[in-house]
Formats: C-alpha cells, sequence, structure tokens
C-alpha cells in the first residue's frame, strides 16, 4: 500500500476539502483519503501506485494549487496491522 502527501492550497473551506476528496475518488480507487485547508494538505492511501501527474491536473482542475507530492509505502496502524 501506498501513502500521497500532496500539498494543496487554495482550500477555504469543509466544502472545499470535499471537493478534492470526490474528485480524487472520481479519478483513483483509493482505500482512504482525507484533505485538510489547515494543513494545506491531502493525504491519500492506496493499495496501487498512482499517476502523480493525473493526482495534480484532478485537484488543479477545481482551482487549487498543488505543491510538492510525497509517496511512501504505508503500513496499516492498528492491533490488526501487527500482525502483517
Amino acid at each position: 500500500m501506498w501513502k500521497y502527501t500532496v500539498e494543496v492550497s487554495g482550500m477555504m473551506c469543509g466544502m472545499c476539502e470535499s471537493h478534492t476528496n470526490d474528485a480524487i475518488r472520481r479519478n483513483f480507487e483509493v482505500k482512504k483519503v482525507s484533505s485538510s485547508r489547515s494543513k494545506n494538505q491531502t493525504e491519500i492511501i492506496a493499495e496501487a501506485e498512482l499517476d502523480e501527474d493525473l493526482i495534480r491536473k484532478s485537484i488543479t482542475e477545481l482551482g487549487y494549487d498543488v505543491g510538492s507530492i510525497k509517496k511512501e509505502p504505508y503500513t496499516k496502524k492498528g492491533f490488526l496491522g501487527i500482525f502483517k
């Protein structure tokens, strides 16, 4: 699994976060996506690697600016994650 942390500026409210999450879900099969206007970022958890150019395009089409995209392996946390 992979975790992508995307710098996103221009989100001003909860609806902005929701629109960003919806755009990611429309374009990718993801386990989880969460946007934060206060952190200026969107976190995406996916089973497979994602096309970073398409991530960038999906968000910039909404009118937000995308900075860096950080990709790292993701291990599920919590009780069940210790058995993997």
